[in-house]
């Protein structure tokens, strides 16, 4: 069933309108009679179509409830920039797997380093294709990708968290299992880029609480990396 996003929505009058619409009447040539979900701050609104008009498509509502692809946990991935094609990947497939937001972060071992203004310019697409990940995975969310920040503004966002884990191929951390998530309604989970994390930004990372996690003797890639602790998360969360 085709989903749309709104950020606001009046129950009594559903609709479409500007490129939703025209991507409803035109685009997928939908016609009166026929099934749609609007979804709005993590509620799914299923619907049937009432009218067309040239700019907005009339709904009526059928029935809503909590998208069950919403996890109970809202995730955010720290990524260290790694090359735009990967970094487009590992979005995706965040997505897909229940990332509530991703923040690229510029750590000391990255190698791509673009500058602010330059990544300002990437930021339309990479939520484009956020947006897009939402829509095929069915979440009841647009996850954000956020602007490019440093290692410390990292830090201070992660602050606002219950709970932080960062992944580090050194021995030493955790097993995923071992990670006390219960009470956390909001986990960051960072991730280093081609040339991983140095000791000193683990440990400013373990100075706020972050637990540090080892997956085992097999070193994984940047964009590996993500895809796997993501879904260990969700799967220990009982969100998958």
């Amino acid at each position: 069933m085709p989903r749309f996003f709104v950020e606001t929505i009046d129950e009594e009058n559903i609709m479409l309108t500007g490129s939703d619409a025209h991507h409803a009447g035109f685009s997928l040539r939908m016609k009166a009679g026929e099934a749609l979900t609007v979804c709005c701050d993590g509620i799914d609104y299923n619907c049937v179509i009432r009218s067309i008009t040239g700019d907005a498509v009339y709904l009526d509502l059928v029935e809503k409830h909590r998208c069950a692809a919403e996890p109970n946990i809202e995730v955010t991935l720290f990524q260290a920039v790694p090359k735009l094609d990967k970094l487009e990947f590992i979005i995706r497939k965040s997505v897909e797997l229940g990332a509530a937001r991703i923040v690229p972060v510029l750590t000391r071992r990255c190698i791509s380093r673009p500058d602010k203004k330059d990544f300002a310019k990437k930021l339309v697409r990479l939520n484009k294709i956020a947006e897009e990940a939402a829509k095929q995975s069915g979440r009841g969310i647009i996850p954000t990708v956020e602007p490019i920040a440093s290692y410390q503004e990292a830090l201070g966002m992660m602050k606002q968290l219950d709970l932080n884990i960062i992944l580090y191929e050194e021995k030493g951390g955790v097993p995923f299992d071992k990670v006390g998530f219960e009470g956390a309604k909001t986990v960051g989970l960072v991730i280093g880029s081609e040339g991983g994390f140095d000791k000193e930004e683990v440990e400013a990372a373990a100075e706020l609480g972050a637990v540090q996690v080892w997956l085992g003797n097999r070193i994984l890639r940047c964009e590996t990396a993500p895809i796997t602790a993501l879904s260990i998360l969700m799967f220990l969360t009982n969100n998958m």
